[in-house]
């Protein structure tokens, strides 16, 4: 039912906000590390002046909400609202793991730091949720500008880490960005998990019977693309699959048992439209 997803994306928003907002108190704060985006001009302005960094969360997202609901989907922006107040409380609710200094080194902490927040953040987007500030920005200029989402987040963090090094130190700085890295990591494979997809191209004298066996033993359909190759300039069919992550193993054993000699290209696939992706395994008899 429609309202169960509802409850789902809003508890997975709410768990991925609130794990955030421990992971900065507990990994980054004590260390004066800092994540990405508007929670890291927050935590700037907390190591300045002791401003809580959640009320700060709600006042520099005010603007950014404010235009959002005049131009986004009305479903995408109060779950945006939703995340951002429960991450806002998560973390001047846990304000007091800053004074425990769980890990005493740094560079642990960076990568733990990362680690969990990668954690937060995957799970609040696997399920199409937000938790306002750069991501909200990053949505409405994909919407209405021809601008690269990507360059305006790494922009925003490249200035967060100047700013960080004039004030700090480049050491912080640079476990910093450490942590941005191990989270970026983490927030991917969360949200990809183990169903990532990969595309193979095979070129094979066996293409057909390797498509046959990949079709019954892994229960992936495939597809052929002609092909010409630019040296000998012979006609070759080129086999292509989309699989799981978890498939390219059987894959590559079932080419090595019947051709190896085989030519095989594993790509990452962004993202996976549409039908057909999968085909049942077809019968013996």
């Amino acid at each position: 039912m429609q309202w169960k997803k509802y409850v789902w994306r809003y508890f997975m928003v709410a768990l991925g906000s609130f794990i955030s907002g421990i992971a900065i108190n507990t990994f980054l704060i004590p260390h004066h590390l800092f994540s990405g985006g508007i929670s890291g001009v927050a935590m700037i302005l907390y190591f300045l002046f002791n401003w809580p960094i959640g009320v700060q969360i709600i006042v520099l997202n005010i603007p950014i909400f404010y235009a959002a609901y005049r131009l986004l989907d009305r479903e995408y922006v109060l779950c945006g609202i939703f995340g951002m107040l429960i991450f806002s409380v998560a973390t001047d609710a846990t304000r007091f793991l800053a004074t425990i200094n769980l890990v005493d080194d740094t560079l642990l902490a960076a990568i733990y730091g990362g680690v969990i927040t990668g954690i937060g953040s995957g799970l609040t987007f696997r399920v199409s949720g937000s938790a306002g500030g750069t991501d909200t920005i990053a949505t409405i200029i994909k919407k209405y500008y021809s601008l690269n989402v990507g360059l305006v987040g790494f922009s925003i963090n490249v200035f967060l880490m100047l700013v960080a090094a004039a004030l700090f130190g480049v050491k912080p700085a640079m476990y910093t960005l450490l942590s941005f890295f191990v989270g970026s990591r983490v927030t991917d494979a969360v949200i990809e998990g183990l169903n990532r997809k990969k595309t193979i191209l095979i070129i094979s004298e066996m293409n057909v019977e390797i498509a046959d066996a990949i079709m019954d033993e892994v229960g992936r359909g495939a597809t052929f693309l002609e092909g010409t190759g630019a040296f000998t300039g012979q006609d070759k069919r080129v086999l292509f699959v989309v699989v799981t992550l978890t498939q390219i193993a059987k894959i590559k054993f079932i080419i090595e048992k019947m051709d190896p000699h085989a030519f095989m290209i594993v790509q990452d696939a962004a993202e996976v439209l549409g039908h057909g992706f999968s085909v049942k395994k077809r019968s013996s008899t």
